[in-house]
């Protein structure tokens, strides 16, 4: 009788080409590679998937405009304190 069981899962070409190519780049097989993500996942009783820090173009493109608001003093608005904020929330 065989010590293992197959996990079958589903994913589009380009995927499990980028797995196979990492896991072969640490030395493992994109078996090897995913029962040691999968154990980890268990062991630590979490999934830690970290976004991507870089900005979108359109999230961009509104930082961009936003910086140029604040230069030229437009649609932006300082506030100090909970009453001020209050205040503002009260004039939308």
């Amino acid at each position: 009788m065989s010590n293992n069981a197959a996990l079958t899962i589903r994913t589009d070409p380009q995927t499990k080409k980028v797995i196979s190519d990492f896991a072969a780049s640490v030395g493992l097989s994109t078996s090897a590679f995913a029962t040691a993500i999968l154990l980890q996942a268990v062991r630590e009783q979490q999934v830690l998937l970290t976004p991507s820090l870089e900005p979108t173009p359109y999230l961009e493109k509104l930082m961009q405009e936003a910086a140029a608001d604040r230069k030229a003093n437009c649609n932006y608005k300082t506030i100090n304190n909970e009453a001020e904020l209050d205040d503002f929330f009260k004039d939308l």
